[in-house]
């Protein structure tokens, strides 16, 4: 049997919340949706938030919010996900893509700053694999942000202390989400938590949930999320630390494990707690070898950035970054969800150890 790389994290409580929905037969956006907000303002600490259909309609909203002047060029990384670029290109702006930094697969400060030079406007910042880049440094280059934090909901991300110390200490540590003008969580399939299908739209402050909230409230109930996916959100969130704990856990053997073989994953900071987002491999050899291999121990492997920007790329664009373009080609994801279970976990683990 097949050990699958994704696997949805919906237990017997989730399915119950939606079939409460089915039965009650309140399918549309209603008292659910509700429960979902509450529920993402306790978990982020936000001002206020909306729940839609998807991703691409929550970016929509963004920039209605922040009357972002029709061509301007909306920077994001070349290992964002692909929704990114057809959202951006779709409402009329002009996607300025970014290169990454090959340990962590994350848009660096430097490339910002380059961004910034060929005249970017906003950045719609992936926080891949639930690793939080240095937004310190981003945000301090003035840049407005927007941070998608589709993997790494429950990050935390610690501030240094001002020279002259006055910042609190609750000002210096920071929730994803709680640092650009506003946040996208993603409820896709695959996402840290799951709607089946989604996103929320976050404003942290009550600046920016003023502006949102009336551009929000003439919204079609078209671009709601239903109740039927708010409740699976709903509990999913609720259920986030226990989920949390049991992906830490896996991580820390599997990191272990790779770390006897000649494979690496990402960097990870010791000082700003990340979320796990499945098992990240950038190999050292062939991705054919490496999924041959797997398979042949019952494990199934796919290319980490197979659905992302620079996948739409053409050979000559792609090669413009290096880095991401390398990434693209070497990095593999291994299966790491709350229901793998300890035999399984012991599989990848030894696989993990003598991949090729």
């Amino acid at each position: 049997m097949m050990i699958q790389t994704f696997s949805s994290t919906i237990r017997r409580k989730e399915m119950d919340a939606v079939l409460t929905c089915m039965v009650d037969e309140k399918l549309g956006p209603g008292e659910l949706n509700t429960k979902l907000i509450q529920t993402v303002k306790e978990f982020t600490g936000c001002d206020g938030a909306v729940a839609f259909r998807s991703p691409a309609i929550a970016f929509s909203y963004v920039v209605k919010a922040l009357d972002l002047q029709p061509g301007a060029s909306v920077m994001i990384s070349a290992l964002a996900p692909a929704w990114h670029y057809a959202a951006v290109k779709n409402l009329g702006y002009n996607p300025l893509v970014l290169d990454v930094s090959e340990d962590d697969g994350l848009i660096s400060v430097e490339a910002v700053q380059e961004g910034l030079k060929n005249g970017g406007r906003l950045l719609l910042l992936h926080e891949s694999m639930g690793i939080l880049p240095d937004l310190e440094q981003i945000l301090a280059t003035g840049v407005p942000v927007i941070e998608d934090i589709s993997h790494s909901v429950g990050s935390v991300y610690n501030f240094s202390a001002s020279e002259e110390g006055q910042a609190k200490p609750e000002d210096l540590q920071k929730k994803a989400g709680m640092m650009g003008l506003y946040s996208i969580l993603g409820l896709e399939a695959n996402d840290t938590v799951t709607a089946g299908g989604g996103a929320v739209l976050i404003a942290p402050k009550r600046r920016e949930w003023i502006v949102l909230k009336k551009v929000t409230d003439e919204a079609p109930e078209t671009d709601i999320l239903p109740d039927m996916n708010s409740a699976l959100g709903f509990i999913q969130l609720k259920e986030f630390n226990r989920n949390e704990e049991i992906r830490k856990s896996l991580y820390d053997i599997f990191k272990k494990s790779l770390a006897s073989g000649k494979n690496k994953t990402f960097a990870r900071s010791e000082e700003n707690p990340s979320t796990i987002w499945s098992f990240p491999v950038v190999l050292n050899g062939s991705f054919k070898d490496a999924k041959q291999y797997a398979s042949r121990k019952e494990i199934e492997i796919r290319p980490a950035f197979d659905a992302s920007v620079i996948s739409l790329l053409g050979e000559e664009e792609q090669s413009k970054y290096i880095h991401a373009k390398s990434l693209f080609l070497r990095c593999v994801l291994f299966p790491l969800y709350p229901r793998l279970g300890s035999e399984s976990a012991t599989k990848i683990a030894k696989v993990l150890g003598t991949l090729p």
